[in-house]
């Protein structure tokens, strides 16, 4: 089928779907809403456990989430739902993009591969640049108000200078570059395609910069929320809304109990007050039985969702409106591409809900995003553009396609998914495994001064420890140390498990002559996604073409 034929079938297969939807909206009363296109709220919570969640079975029952249970109840749970990889940066790069995070042309990334020998490196790297087309500027050609909320941690901003950690936020240098860095943001926000950024934490809340500044505070995301929509007026909007929560600072002098006064830009002269009194948050788990249970993040950020809400009634636009909710990745085995850290949780919700029902089984991706979004709301595209396709048709009841084979990637680890079988193959770059015992130990001093200096743990002082599948920090970094010690097969560089049997991926079957055309199958499977990659990695892709390293 020649290019221009299949964009033609997939147009023509996207307006039915689109137009069956709105059949079904109409039979909702939501006939007027309809009038012009639906807006889309991109929300993204930031490292939830499966038990955070009152949708899920493992969480079911164990936290106060009216509002989030409401929008759950009334959604399609995508049960079988990955991301590509699991930390933060390259996951929103794939949200952004439904682009594989070793796309990224961001120049960080691009040196790190250089100095890799070519073999790509994903960690907190992959920054969406305007040279990538992302899903918010093609909305904003689409004619929609775009605009990203609260944790950015995904866009490019080489404007953007660290402050001292002990700096006074009030003295006049501090509020200089803290100002001068808020513009830095909404400008790069602009570069990628969003009309507004608003309430902007560059990173997480520790490592933005000034201790004294380094809490959560949702009211504020809650605050640029509400500009937001109010400055989008009668367009159509797409909002990234991204909280910092439940990430850490976990503790509660510096969330839920924090001074709302501090913000990413500095001190204001008064409280925020948008999601009511810190103290109602204990008092309302009390009531539910849930007091002492360290929930109270959990309610805060629900109330988030719970003000969303009210501001879309508010403003007439929530009957057409498609809210889809994903946490950023699997918390289990953060920093790996094992179950625990790769699959994730989302669901779609509009009104009156989807043909498909309550759950959804499809096999989807972090990357099958952009297009479903596209799709929902019409907006035409080439599916070459994109490594992920629509998952429309499942939402509406449709038989799709095969199930793809599932491609994960971060660090120095790539893996395949296909049926029950997982492969994952471990490559260290020569300059990784050749790190001089001098080295090593730099390595690790430099990361242990600075988890001393925020106050976190420090995991070992032996610079002969192993590394992490992310990291050359002997040990392991905060994101993937509590994993390593989980998987008997973690060190070895070629690892087949049965997950359907072997869902905690314990015993590895590369050796298992039984499985060796599997193996071999897997493999080159695996091969074949990444010949069509930027980057080296290891003997399975020997060499990067120069096409391939902008």
């Amino acid at each position: 089928m020649s290019s221009a034929r299949l964009h033609l079938t997939r147009t023509l297969r996207t307006t039915v779907l689109w137009l069956s939807g709105w059949v079904v909206c109409l039979s909702t009363g939501q006939g007027e809403a309809q009038s012009r296109p639906p807006n889309v709220i991109f929300f993204i919570t930031d490292d939830q456990y499966k038990e955070d969640m009152n949708f899920l079975p493992q969480g079911q029952g164990k936290n106060l989430t009216p509002n989030t249970d409401r929008l759950a109840a009334e959604a399609t749970i995508m049960t079988r739902q990955y991301v590509v990889s699991p930390v933060c940066t390259p996951s929103r790069f794939s949200c952004l993009t439904g682009l594989y995070p070793s796309r990224s042309t961001c120049q960080l990334f691009l040196s790190e591969t250089r100095k890799h020998g070519g073999q790509t490196v994903v960690q907190w790297n992959t920054f969406l640049t305007p040279k990538e087309k992302s899903l918010p500027e093609r909305f904003r050609k689409a004619g929609y108000f775009t605009g990203i909320v609260g944790k950015n941690h995904v866009i490019d901003t080489p404007a953007w200078k660290k402050p001292k950690w002990d700096a006074d936020p009030g003295a006049p240098g501090t509020k200089e570059l803290l100002e001068s860095n808020r513009q830095a943001q909404e400008k790069a926000a602009q570069g990628v395609g969003f009309n507004l950024g608003a309430s902007l934490y560059f990173n997480n809340p520790t490592e933005n910069g000034v201790k004294a500044l380094a809490s959560h505070n949702l009211d504020w995301i809650a605050e640029g929320t509400r500009n937001f929509l109010q400055q989008a007026g009668d367009r159509p909007f797409f909002l990234y809304l991204a909280t910092t929560i439940p990430h850490g600072p976990q503790e509660p002098n510096r969330s839920w109990k924090a001074d709302r006064r501090i913000t990413a830009d500095g001190l204001r002269s008064e409280p925020l007050a948008l999601l009511g009194n810190p103290a109602s948050l204990e008092e309302r788990l009390q009531k539910a039985g849930l007091a002492g249970k360290k929930k109270e993040n959990l309610l805060w950020l629900d109330d988030l969702v719970g003000f969303v809400l009210k501001e879309l009634e508010a403003k007439g636009e929530l009957t057409n409106t498609v809210i889809l909710y994903f946490n950023d990745h699997g918390q289990r085995s953060k920093g790996t591409l094992y179950e625990g850290g790769v699959h994730g949780e989302s669901f779609v919700w509009r009104q009156g809900g989807f043909p498909v029902g309550r759950t959804c089984d499809a096999l989807v991706s972090n990357v099958d995003f952009a297009p479903t979004l596209l799709d929902l709301c019409q907006i035409s595209y080439e599916a070459a553009d994109f490594d992920g396709r629509s998952f429309v048709p499942q939402l509406m009841g449709k038989a799709g396609e095969p199930d793809p084979p599932m491609y994960f990637e971060l660090g120095f680890v790539r893996a395949i998914g296909q049926g029950p079988w997982k492969y994952i193959a471990l490559r260290y770059p020569k300059n990784v495994e050749n790190m001089s015992v001098e080295e090593r130990r730099e390595a690790l001093a430099e990361f242990n001064q600075e988890q001393e200096r925020k106050g976190r743990p420090v995991y070992t002082q032996d610079p002969a420890q192993p590394f992490s599948h992310i990291s050359a920090i002997p040990g392991g970094g905060d994101a993937e140390h509590l994993s390593m010690g989980k998987y008997p097969g973690f060190y070895d560089r070629d690892q087949l498990y049965d997950v359907a049997n072997d869902a905690d991926e314990q015993k590895n079957l590369v050796a298992d002559p039984t499985h060796g055309s599997r193996l071999l199958q897997m493999k080159a499977e695996l091969r074949s996604v990444l010949d069509r990659l930027p980057g080296s990695f290891g003997e399975i892709k020997p060499q990067a073409g120069p096409a391939q390293l902008p």
